[in-house]
């Protein structure tokens, strides 16, 4: 068949401008789909500040998400408030019935973020986006004090090791089992670690695995589970986003570094982490024991008087503990005596007939300390209970001479953090010269204070009774069954 040049011409110009509009289309669809999808990435992070609340997606237990006395706690928890804070809304906290529901539920849109002291892994980056890292830690094999046939992996082989499914701990022991260590792996449905580690405390399993910031604040409540050998390198902790989520990941990653900045995650972190392992297993068997043997005889006196002065009555008896060890005959080297250690003149001030009668030297120790705790008005929350039991431990002149240095020192008089600083400058004579009421033993209530809060979270801990759901904006329909019956001091 003949075609003409012309004819030929015309048909390559028709193919040429067909090519090119499928070309422009091409271009087109492609840069539509990215912008759709970075709308999509938009969208969730303006989703949420439309809305005014984000949800997190965590778990309920003693390191993420707890309520205790009808407010919400937990290391995670108080992390993701201030996020919700930072963003400028309201949070609400969803909780996964089972540990490997989380990720399926982010995909889901059930939450905006998981925050559950997740573990950075290749296995999960495959469905979800995480934050930077925000806290180290490393795995751990728990076993029983009196267990000494495990000092390394391989005394792991013909062992049983019990661990919850869905974790990273049975990734690692099943690459430890492939590598050689013939050990068992008795997985658990959704049992958490916490719970696996009282067993072994108990003597109802023998070996678990834990990450070391779960097994160290544990061993507070459980002494006889101690951490044996490692069993994995150095591992992080992220939060977990949706992966189209890059805007809300970035603001996560801009949060995380601000509060690291400005010490707001150190806050949160000591909190709940710092001095976990001060106490050795002499003290923490010594006052799990002393906690059945002889709270019990004070326990109802402790109670009326916290009540009446508004105090968390396990906050009192820890105290007592640290004063006295629940010895009302208790006397120290300066005369002070009795459960709260009264000093004479303190004792006569408040009217006390006998400083060894136990009901009257807690009644006046509590009163005492409510006086001190309403001199310090001017300090907010926690600050206020640190400086007055600080004020309790080392006296009122004290904490007044630290305060002073904290103003020359342009730090803020009424903040713990400050005068955790000048008191203990007070020991120094270049500083105490020149102080009101002298030389102070200003490192003492630093240790005090921190043993103080370890023995009252020991305390909190048989009080708490999780809970499913919490709305900071709908916190009156949330109840909570616990034994204890006052408030934290307000």
């Amino acid at each position: 068949m003949y075609y003409s040049k012309d004819k030929i011409n015309f048909n390559k110009k028709s193919a040429c401008l067909i090519l090119a509009i499928m070309a422009v289309l091409f271009i087109f669809s492609v840069c539509y789909c990215g912008c759709e999808k970075e709308q999509s990435s938009n969208n969730v992070l303006e989703g949420i500040l439309k809305a005014g609340e984000i949800t997190v997606c965590t778990r309920n237990n003693a390191h993420c998400y707890y309520l205790y006395r009808g407010q919400a706690m937990g290391f995670e928890y108080e992390l993701a408030k201030a996020f919700a804070d930072y963003l400028g809304v309201k949070l609400k906290v969803r909780i996964a019935e089972k540990w490997e529901g989380m990720i399926p539920a982010l995909m889901k849109g059930t939450g905006s973020f998981i925050a559950a002291s997740m573990t950075i892994m290749p296995k999960r980056m495959k469905w979800v986006s995480f934050s930077n890292e925000y806290m180290p830690i490393q795995q751990y094999i728990i076993v029983h004090r009196n267990n000494k046939s495990i000092r390394c992996l391989e005394d792991l082989a013909g062992k049983t090791v019990h661990i919850r499914a869905g974790t990273s701990y049975e990734e690692r022991l099943k690459s430890l089992k492939n590598k050689g260590i013939n050990l068992e792996i008795k997985l658990y449905d959704d049992l958490p670690t916490e719970k696996l580690i009282r067993q072994v405390s108990e003597g109802k399993i023998e070996i678990t695995a834990a990450d070391s910031n779960i097994a160290l604040l544990n061993q507070r409540y459980y002494p006889q589970a101690v951490l044996s050998c490692q069993i994995s390198e150095q591992e992080f902790l992220g939060w977990a986003v949706n992966r189209n989520a890059r805007n809300l990941l970035y603001r996560i990653n801009c949060f995380f570094k601000i509060i690291k900045e400005n010490g707001k995650f150190n806050e949160i972190y000591n909190k709940y982490y710092a001095n976990i392992d001060t106490f050795d297993f002499v003290d923490l068997r010594a006052y799990h024991r002393r906690l059945k043997s002889r709270l019990p005889k004070y326990k109802e006196i402790i109670m009326q008087a916290a009540d009446y002065h508004g105090f968390d009555w396990r906050l009192i008896a820890a105290q007592i503990y640290q004063e006295s060890h629940f010895n009302p005959n208790a006397q120290s080297y300066a005369r002070a005596k009795g459960l709260m250690q009264l000093t004479p003149s303190t004792a006569r001030s408040l009217g006390v007939k006998d400083i060894l009668n136990p009901e009257q030297n807690i009644n006046a120790g509590v009163k005492h300390l409510k006086d001190l705790y309403n001199h310090f008005k001017k300090a907010k929350g926690l600050n206020r209970l640190f400086i007055t039991l600080a004020a309790y431990n080392v006296g009122q002149g004290h904490i007044f001479d630290a305060q002073n240095i904290a103003r020359e020192m342009n730090l803020d008089p009424y903040k713990w953090s400050s005068l955790s600083t000048t008191l203990s400058l007070l020991t120094y004579r270049t500083h105490y010269k020149k102080a009101t009421y002298g030389y102070c033993r200003g490192t003492e209530p630093l240790e005090y204070i921190n043993k103080i809060m370890i023995y009252y979270d020991i305390l909190k801990r048989q009080g708490i009774e999780y809970n499913n759901t919490y709305d900071e904006s709908n916190q009156k329909k949330i109840v909570v069954k616990e034994r204890g019956r006052i408030n934290f001091p307000k």
